[in-house]
Order: structure tokens, then sequence, then C-alpha cells
């Protein structure tokens, strides 16, 4: 495909994984066993979905209302200590949260993981990533070092969780979508609105003629107005908001290609042509960062880049013009003057 010179416009970006089979559901029958299936990078609507070694430790701590009370005891006793966890034996741990064995096994399946040993594995990944639960929560008595360091360190999981589980496929259909599109509109409310605003940044610049709307009439005139020719991108945290969803629905009315960035298995989710699906983890403590915005704005860099590079080596010249016209409203080096001058 060739080389592309920095013309400013995107970041470095790393490779995406390749895409893998993953659990799915598990079927509960009576007498405990269970079975499971699987599927290509799509999360089950249980809660017992995909466990990504990064979020591990979350993913327990957000399962705890729905284990069983002897399964429980195994997971607090995991939380408080996942570290010694990872060197025990399934004896030593039965005999110091005092339940049976045959419970280790059930809560290890119960959690996505197939055995003790896979529990094991998983927590020494989790570890070494530094995804400890509680390690991400933010308290009124941090210092702006702790609550910093906090920040960042949940954003970077965030996001290396997302690059580790958004589907090849699904981003090759998105942006061969985009990059035959006549017209891309963006829509999305609050957080996901202002990185809508930021992909119509980016779009326009493409020679693509793009817009982005976050008030619900706008959406819904953009929407009735587009073609089968033409794309639209929905945005949301939740993939549950309302007036979204209607938007959503005239898009389908109106025939044309409809991308998600949103969580799997969810209303808006089930209306796309195409699901980017963004599956983290948040706290929604009120001191907690949006870290989904954070994942949504580097989708969008990775659609960008996408559609550049379909539009081919021609598409350069004019990203090197636009660069040039930019010059001229910022000084230069040269022209700012120091105290000492």
């Amino acid at each position: 495909m060739g080389n592309w010179p920095n013309v400013g416009l995107f970041p470095q970006l790393s490779l995406i994984t390749p895409a893998r089979h993953v659990p799915a559901s598990f079927n509960w029958a009576a007498g405990g066993s269970c079975s499971i299936t699987t599927r290509k990078l799509q999360p089950s609507p249980s809660l017992f979905c995909r466990v990504c070694p990064l979020n591990l430790l979350q993913h327990i701590a957000q399962s705890r209302n729905l284990l069983r009370k002897s399964e429980l005891k195994v997971a607090d006793h995991v939380l408080l200590d996942p570290a010694a966890v990872m060197h025990s034996s399934m004896a030593d741990l039965a005999h110091s949260v005092g339940i049976s064995e045959p419970t280790i096994v059930r809560f290890c399946r119960a959690i996505g993981c197939t055995g003790f040993q896979d529990l094991k594995l998983k927590l020494a990944q989790s570890l070494a990533a530094g995804a400890s639960f509680g390690q991400f929560a933010i308290h009124e008595d941090d210092s702006v070092a702790d609550y910093s360091l906090k920040i960042f360190d949940t954003t970077l999981h965030t996001l290396m969780e997302v690059r580790e589980n958004l589907d090849p496929h699904a981003l090759q259909l998105a942006v061969t979508a985009m990059a035959g599109a006549n017209r891309v509109e963006f829509y999305g409310f609050g957080a996901s609105g202002a990185v809508a605003a930021d992909a119509q940044h980016k779009f326009f610049r493409l020679l693509l003629t793009a817009a982005a709307y976050s008030d619900p009439h706008m959406q819904a005139m953009s929407a009735v107005t587009l073609k089968p020719t033409d794309v639209a991108v929905c945005i949301s945290q939740s993939g549950r908001s309302k007036d979204l969803l209607i938007t959503a629905n005239l898009v389908r009315e109106s025939g044309a290609t409809l991308i998600t960035l949103c969580p799997s298995q969810t209303p808006l989710a089930e209306l796309s042509s195409v699901n980017l699906a963004i599956d983290v983890h948040e706290d929604t403590e009120i001191y907690t960062p949006l870290t989904s915005r954070i994942a949504h704005l580097v989708v969008i860099d990775v659609l960008a880049m996408g559609v550049a590079m379909a539009r081919g080596p021609g598409l350069v010249n004019h990203l090197k013009s636009v660069k040039r016209s930019l010059r001229g409203l910022r000084l230069s080096p040269k022209s700012i003057k120091t105290h000492e001058d």
C-alpha cells in the first residue's frame, strides 16, 4: 500500500490483534453442569461472557452478586490476595477458604475459566498488566500524584482491552463502507457528541462530505435525507440512549449503512449494519474518568487511517495542501520574542 508521509493528521497506531473464538454463553443444566458455546469476538448476553486477562479481577468483582454463596467465598479470597492465589494449589486454597475443591472448580467455570490452572494463568496476566481491581479506584484522600497515575493507568488499561477485542473484520467492513460513501454523518450526545465532532474534523479532510450532529432534531433531519450510498456512524457509551435509537431507526429506514461504536449486545448494536464493539468495564463513581470516550477517539483514528489508505496515494497531495494552509495561522518560531529580547 506504499509509505505514507507524516502530514500531521494521524497518530502512530499499533496493529489490531487477530480475531479469535471466545466463550459466548454458559448454559446451566440441572445438577450444576455447564455447557459452553463459543463465537468469534461477539460477547454473550450473559454476564459471564469472554474474560480478557486484563480485566479478570474487575470481572470477578462485578460478578459477585450472581455467584453462589460458596463461590462467593472464593471470589472474595481471590480479590483480597490474587498474588497468593496465583501461587497456591487447589488443595491449599480450599483449606484457606474452608470449602471443597469441586466448589473451586465451579467458581472457575462460573467466571469463564476452564479450570483452576486457567484461573491462575489469567490472574498472573492480570497482575503483570497492573490491572488490579482496587488500584484504579479514586479516593478523596488521594494526592495529585495518586489520582493522576490512576487516571493514566485506567485509560491505558482500557485502550489495551479495546485493542485486544476489536474485530478486524468489522473494522474492514466499516472502512470499506466509509471510503466508498457519498456522505458520512456522525451522531452522538454529550461526551459522544464531542467524539462525533472530532470525527467530522478528521474525515472532511479526506475529501468526504462529512458532518456531525449532537442535537436530536438535527440528527433526525440528517438521517431522513440519507441515501443507500451514504453512511451514518452512531457513537454511544451505553448503546441505550433513546434519542440515538430513534435516529438509528431513521437511518435504517433510509437504507444507509449504519456503523455503531458502542457496547455489543445493546439495542443500538442490534440495529447496526456494522458494530465496532467497545466493551469496557467502567466504574461509574463520581471521580472516575470516562475512559470509553478515549477508546472511541482512538477507533475513529483507526477508521480515518483506513479510509485514507483506501482512497489511495492521490490523497497525500491534498493532505499536504491542508497542512500548508494552516502554516499561515501559526506564529513561526522566529517571530516569537522572549523577555530577554
